[in-house]
């Protein structure tokens, strides 16, 4: 267990020596505290009377937020293995005491660790509002579950990404494409079958991210987005454990 912590202190070490870290943090609340702002204005309009305001100023942030940050996570998940290989540390890695779950895991530990932070940052406008006025702060809870959840996912499909390749740029690319799909991929089963608009619906990461923002704190979302992390940071142990095993 360590090893785990000792590896993500050290990529997060990593992550903030450069400035893509600072550039993102910076990023992502500019762009959230505009719409804030832009939800706040419409809820504050006559035509939004009789609307909650949990559900319009802060579940509505919450939802774009969701978006941001799936545009800016490729750029964050591209260089956690490609780095490594880029370096040549990869094969000291390999080398060392420290195994692959525990690589795999340290990794995936850090980049949570730094969506929770984007996510705090982020929780500090909707909290403003608790100065002025009373909130739903149920909703808010399971919105904000939500958005971890979603982040958490976000990191094990860029991860697992990252070990397919030599090149942070294509892992970036890449991440972004698998990432896009699952989250509009419902669409696609708008005029499909019954069973077929039921499979793409539950493995939307949008529908399942939406029901918790609504304050519907189902068992079946939490543990579609619990599954889908797993999945993918085996996946990732699997693809690490075997170019170890052949080289």
């Amino acid at each position: 267990m360590n090893n785990v912590f000792l590896i993500a202190g050290n990529e997060l070490r990593r992550l903030f020596k450069s400035p893509l870290a600072w550039v993102i943090l910076a990023t992502v609340q500019f762009l959230v505290a505009i719409f804030f702002y832009l939800l706040l204005s419409q809820y504050m309009q006559p035509a939004s009377a009789g609307t909650g305001l949990t559900e319009v100023v802060v579940s509505g942030m919450y939802q774009i937020s969701g978006v941001v940050i799936l545009m800016v996570s490729p750029l964050l998940t591209m260089r956690l293995i490609t780095e490594e290989r880029r370096l040549g540390t990869i094969k000291l890695l390999y080398s060392s005491p420290i195994s692959i779950t525990e690589l795999v895991a340290g990794k995936y530990l850090a980049m949570s660790v730094f969506y929770i932070l984007i996510l705090a940052m982020i929780s500090l406008m909707p909290a403003s509002l608790l100065f002025g006025t009373q909130l739903d702060l149920g909703q808010i809870a399971s919105g904000l579950i939500g958005l971890i959840l979603l982040t958490s996912s976000f990191a094990a499909i860029g991860l697992f990404i990252s070990s397919m390749t030599k090149q942070a740029s294509t892992a970036a690319i890449s991440t972004f494409g698998v990432l896009f799909l699952l989250w509009i991929i419902n669409i696609a089963g708008t005029n499909a079958s019954e069973t077929t608009a039921a499979i793409f619906s539950y493995l939307s990461l949008l529908k399942h991210y939406t029901n918790l923002l609504n304050g519907v704190f189902n068992s079946t979302d939490v543990l579609f987005y619990i599954f889908v992390s797993l999945f993918f940071i085996l996946l990732t142990i699997w693809r690490l454990d075997a170019e170890r095993t052949h080289g």
